[in-house]
């Protein structure tokens, strides 16, 4: 019987996962495939559900047993390994910051009419309180679940309100009419891709929740992260839906908030303005706490100052933002790069778990493997697709 800390340990993790992968970015993405796929967009959203699950199971797993954060277990893969990927997936995990409290000002700007910028400021400032705190960590895990909640019942009743055709969802989903692997890539990028796929993972290392003991505890937390980031990208994705089979207007200047808007009026606006901070906020938590995670490996005074560091690392994307502004393209390049990122990542868990050296005498489950292999190979070929057409765009 799991202990009401652990409770709160397990699924706060599971939601600082789904929280960090429900950002801005999310947001636009899911509103925007789905006015371009239509129902269709369904079978994208299946696809990723499908990769989270192959990813997070195994990725958290091998962190669990072995006892070390992701930097030092691909270095005991190869020798320098860790400090590739911390590199890939800190900058990533700074590009992504940069657009998260762009999205919390835009959030708060939609509810209160502020500035973006100075929306951003007081974004930033409330992050930052909670990395003040003596126990960040426990209220790290509170804050998460609460946004995680308000986000799940406020996009059901804007789902609910614009009537979207449910029954051509479900068939889409899976007898599509049209693919995009852009789409793919792109929203697994985002949910599962860089410093997201490891939030969790870490989080649990840090509460003590390891060893082969506490695999299950592990499993149900990495689901709990997934059920939640599965059900705020389906409900918004009918309620896009809805919007888009009434032959209404999206626009393009702020996706989501045109959907909340024309599904719900006024008050769908300002409830947009509710999920669009909840969203980013968490996500600008998430991205600090898992991006400065990495480097701890590389540095004792950086563990010792943790919180400080990652105080630093969201004033510093403050502070870009503020200065140089432009989000959206920093968004879009993130994604696309931790759609590159995932494979790599991946593929060294996978070997990391039959390393006697790294995980003992732990036998990780064969279905697990062979699910990460193909979620590897498919990602490489996707990504090999996308960065080919992308190319030639360049020269056509």
């Amino acid at each position: 019987m799991k202990s009401p800390r652990n409770l709160g340990v397990l699924l706060g993790a599971g939601f600082l996962m789904a929280t960090s992968a429900v950002g801005p970015g999310f947001l636009t993405q899911t509103t925007v495939f789905t006015e371009s796929l239509g129902a269709s967009f369904g079978f994208v959203i299946l696809a990723s559900i499908l990769v989270d699950l192959g990813v997070q199971l195994n990725i958290w797993r091998v962190i669990a047993v072995a006892e070390k954060r992701a930097p030092d277990i691909a270095n005991a893969v190869l020798p320098g390994l860790g400090g590739f990927i911390s590199f890939l997936i800190v900058l990533g995990g700074l590009a992504f910051n940069i657009g998260n409290v762009a999205g919390a000002g835009l959030g708060l700007q939609a509810l209160t009419g502020l500035s973006v910028e100075t929306g951003a400021l007081i974004t930033a400032a409330l992050s930052i309180a909670i990395f003040l705190v003596k126990e960040a960590g426990k209220v790290m895990d509170r804050f998460a679940q609460m946004m995680g909640l308000l986000m799940i019942g406020i996009i059901i009743y804007v789902a609910f309100t614009s009537a979207p055709p449910v029954g051509e969802a479900v068939v889409r989903t899976f007898a599509p009419t049209k693919i995009d692997f852009m789409a793919i890539i792109t929203l697994v990028g985002g949910t599962v891709g860089g410093y997201i796929t490891f939030s969790g993972g870490h989080r649990l290392l840090d509460a003590g929740v390891k060893g082969q003991a506490a695999l299950g505890q592990v499993t149900s937390s990495a689901a709990s992260g997934i059920t939640v980031a599965s059900l705020v990208r389906v409900f918004l994705f009918l309620a896009s839906l809805g919007v888009v089979s009434q032959g209404l207007k999206i626009d393009a200047a702020n996706p989501p908030a045109s959907v909340f808007r024309l599904a719900a009026g006024e008050l769908g606006y300002k409830l947009f303005g509710i999920v669009m901070f909840s969203a980013a906020i968490t996500s600008v938590i998430g991205s600090a706490y898992t991006s400065v995670s990495f480097l701890k490996s590389f540095s004792r005074k950086i563990t010792e100052y943790e919180n400080w560091v990652i105080i630093g690392f969201i004033i510093l994307s403050t502070v870009i933002f503020v200065t140089i502004g432009k989000p959206i393209s920093l968004l879009i390049l993130a994604g696309a790069l931790n759609g590159f990122i995932l494979p790599i990542t991946l593929a060294t868990m996978l070997i990391a778990a039959y390393r006697r050296n790294i995980v003992g005498d732990y036998r990780h489950p064969v279905g697990l493997a062979i699910l990460g292999a193909a979620m590897v190979l498919v990602m490489t070929l996707l990504s090999a697709k996308v960065f080919a057409e992308q190319l030639a765009s360049l020269f056509a």
